[in-house]
């Protein structure tokens, strides 16, 4: 791609107005997990060290526009301060007067913290007005959250007509992973894709067969994927409407020569809860009153088999209710199997979707995995073969001098 990485810029005594994700879980004002800021920190660090000027941007929650004092970015400032080593300001402004004076401030190697952008009405509406407030507290744009590349925001779009722009370390990372996944991938290159609903993976699917050699199918999508076989059900979660769009699935498969995988057998139990009695039946073999819950033993046996062959493995949704055991023995076995295959340099492994990075952290092999993408909807939505409105404005953005 035709962006321009800021580590190969020139940034001393520049600011580098730098669009992040910090948006991290907070419970009673207290962040719960710092990894995004740490992560951020890491590609940041270098610049400070060559005296670049950071200006930082980001968003919390949803507050459309309003002052919520509860969705205040200040909290994020000692994690922050932690992580880049060097103390961090704070405007109670992103954009105006103000806010620009606020920025003024601060030297070569410093950092400054702008408030919620997302308390600015037009932030969301991708307000040209607005990201010319935005440009004028920085000399050069850097965008570091692929995470909300997705959105075509004044801080993620509109802002690249205004200044020079540049793509952050974070984003590189997550554009060079998911492209040699996706884009260019070492064949066999094989898919895991669960989840509950095949409805809210179509077009993830449909791309996928047609870039891949095989695709394992789990959760409640696989449960639809085998109603559609002729599968009895019993008290599963399926979409019983969804039967001719696995069909156009196979046939789009069957065309571009891509191998769906579901299971031979299946775990099913007569209720959801830990510790749960079950049973491993066959997959035609449900019984009325019960329900499929993960893959079983045979399933589980021949999707090893199947990423022991891969150099390519992108996974994005869990095979089985994971978050309850018993329920969560394929899931945990697969990624075990997954991260063992990356150690051993035999395959390069990405991953990403909330329930798939909280499966491997439960698993306690994320770190083990090439790549774990925490961008959620920008990762679904490069799955599905979307151009992001964030990417396209950095590869059509003046370039960074």
């Amino acid at each position: 791609m035709d962006i321009t990485p800021i580590m190969d810029m020139d940034v001393k005594g520049k600011r580098l107005l730098v669009r992040a994700d910090l948006n991290v879980p907070v419970q009673d004002g207290f962040i719960t997990d710092d990894t995004r800021i740490k992560r951020f920190a890491e590609g940041m660090r270098p610049l400070l060290e060559r005296g670049a000027r950071l200006v930082i941007l980001t968003h919390m929650g949803r507050p459309n526009g309003n002052l919520d004092s509860s969705l205040s970015v200040d909290k994020l400032r000692p994690a922050l301060a932690k992580h880049l080593g060097v103390p961090v300001t704070f405007s109670d402004i992103s954009a105006g007067p103000a806010a620009e004076i606020n920025v003024s401030r601060i030297g070569d190697g410093e950092v400054i913290l702008c408030e919620n952008v997302r308390y600015n009405p037009g932030e969301e509406q991708n307000d040209p007005e607005l990201a010319a407030q935005f440009a004028r507290l920085g000399d050069i744009y850097v965008n570091d959250a692929f995470s909300c590349a997705h959105r075509a925001h004044a801080s993620t779009a509109a802002i690249t007509n205004f200044l020079p722009s540049a793509a952050g370390p974070l984003l590189l990372a997550e554009l060079k992973a998911l492209s040699t996944a996706l884009e260019t991938p070492q064949s066999p290159a094989v898919a895991i894709v669960g989840g509950a609903k095949v409805s809210t993976k179509i077009a993830v699917l449909k791309h996928l067969v047609q870039k891949l050699d095989a695709i394992i199918v789990g959760g409640g999508m696989a449960n639809t994927f085998l109603f559609a076989r002729g599968a009895p059900m019993g008290r599963s979660l399926h979409e019983a409407n969804m039967t001719e769009t696995v069909a156009e699935i196979y046939a789009l498969a069957r065309a571009s020569g891509c191998e769906i995988l579901l299971p031979e057998d299946v775990v099913v139990a007569k209720e959801f809860r830990e510790g749960a009695r079950k049973k491993i039946v066959p997959w035609d073999k449900c019984p009325d009153d019960s329900m499929i819950l993960d893959a079983g033993t045979v399933a589980l046996r021949n999707f090893q088999g199947v990423l022991a062959s891969a150099q390519t493995i992108l996974w994005n949704g869990p095979l089985g209710a994971f978050e309850i055991p018993p329920f969560d023995h394929s899931t945990m076995a697969l990624s075990e199997t997954a991260a063992e295959l990356t150690r051993a340099g035999l395959a390069v492994s990405v991953a990403g979707g909330g329930d798939t990075v909280a499966a491997l952290n439960t698993a306690g092999v994320a770190d083990e995995f090439t790549y774990v993408s925490t961008a959620g909807g920008a990762f679904l939505e490069w799955l599905e073969g979307k151009t992001l409105p964030g990417i396209a404005a950095l590869m059509n953005a003046q370039k960074a001098a």
